[in-house]
């Protein structure tokens, strides 16, 4: 019934045999202190690994660059040991996986660093209240990175992306979307710089491009991607004219011919609120060549039909592969998708509940 997302498809090197994909999707199971993967979640990922793609929960790829209680990291040897037996648990479930980097700069709050400042393009605040260790505290400012900084953290990614690949995962995904730093360097309300990295559309995306190439220098461009979210605003930021600072992007990740861009494409109900907002995907189809994964708020029925038509080229799913490890299989069956239950309760706490305890249709066939 749903015979487009069926159809295999090459992202880059990785072949997918389903264009089911399971997007990014903070769950908050790491050890702290540390932020290293779990036994816990060597089991969320292997049951999972039906997805055509999985694209890892974003993993910070510094101290810095991570504020939420419980992620994962990748910068040290002790996460890179703790991230082994998970790409192995996919593998061996003939699965694949690659890794999302995540650098949140200002969305960091200074209980994460000792007291220090969080760092973004621009010195700002985000709004709201940032979850930490012992509840929920207004953001605090943020100070802007120098341009020796800059240069530091573009080495983070390398050095993060490095260590993606010696902990197996088939390849890396740069999350620049949702109001983290990369965003913060994109949109015109975090970024203030009146230096090379501010000011126009080129130059706000120069941040982008420096971070791709040096994940492309450790990968090979046919296993790097990119998340972007083009459409309104997300955690404050925001800009005045999306078409021309997401076309911008667009042609850095063509540039680089890049294996996949994913956009996040929130619907009218979808989690930051992004009613009317017209769509951005067909500009950035025209700008860039490479794979096109859409995400966000997305059903079996109008995932097939947006493959089918040629908007995109995967779709990747994210709430329903919460609930459902088995999705292409409920999908290939046509069968319903199981509720989330105890949402959002469980989307962030520690424990088995509301992680890895959901059954599969079989399982639950049988009663």
């Amino acid at each position: 019934m749903h015979d487009a997302l069926f159809q295999p498809i090459s992202i880059g090197a990785i072949d997918c045999p389903n264009r089911i994909f399971m997007a990014p999707l903070t769950r908050g199971r790491a050890h702290v202190p540390g932020f290293v993967p779990t036994e816990m979640m060597q089991t969320y990922y292997r049951q999972r690994a039906g997805a055509g793609l999985i694209i890892s929960e974003a993993t910070g790829i510094s101290v810095e660059g991570l504020g939420w209680p419980s992620a994962p990291g990748i910068w040290s040897a002790e996460q890179v040991e703790g991230w082994k037996p998970v790409t192995d648990a996919v593998h061996q479930a003939d699965g694949r996986i690659v890794m999302q980097l995540w650098h949140m700069g200002r969305i960091v709050h200074p209980d994460f660093l000792g007291g220090e400042a969080p760092v973004s393009a621009s010195a700002t605040t985000a709004p709201g209240h940032a979850h930490t260790p012992t509840g929920r505290k207004d953001y605090e400012p943020a100070r802007a990175l120098s341009v020796e900084e800059i240069a530091r953290v573009v080495e983070d990614y390398r050095k993060a992306a490095a260590n993606a690949k010696e902990a197996g995962f088939d390849g890396v995904q740069l999350h620049g979307a949702n109001g983290y730093l990369v965003d913060q360097f994109l949109r015109r309300s975090t970024n203030l710089r009146e230096d090379e990295y501010g000011g126009s559309a080129q130059n706000r995306a120069r941040f982008l491009d420096e971070v791709l190439g040096a994940l492309v220098d450790v990968w090979g461009a046919d296993r790097v991607g990119v998340r972007l979210s083009p459409n309104g605003e997300t955690q404050g930021c925001d800009d005045p004219d999306p078409v021309e600072t997401f076309g911008a992007a667009a042609r850095v990740v063509e540039k680089h011919k890049l294996a996949f861009l994913e956009l996040r494409q929130p619907g009218p109900e979808g989690t930051f609120g992004n009613t009317g907002v017209p769509q951005q995907d067909a500009h950035i189809r025209q700008l860039y060549s490479g794979p096109l994964v859409l995400n966000s708020d997305y059903g079996a029925a109008d995932g097939a039909q947006d493959v089918a038509s040629g908007r995109c080229d995967a779709v990747s799913f994210g709430r329903p592969f919460i609930s459902n490890p088995d999705l292409p299989d409920r999908i290939r069956q046509d069968a319903e998708f199981a509720p989330n239950v105890n949402v959002p309760q469980s989307w962030y706490l520690p424990g088995a509940a509301g992680y890895i305890d959901y059954p599969t249709l079989a399982e639950q066939r049988a009663g």
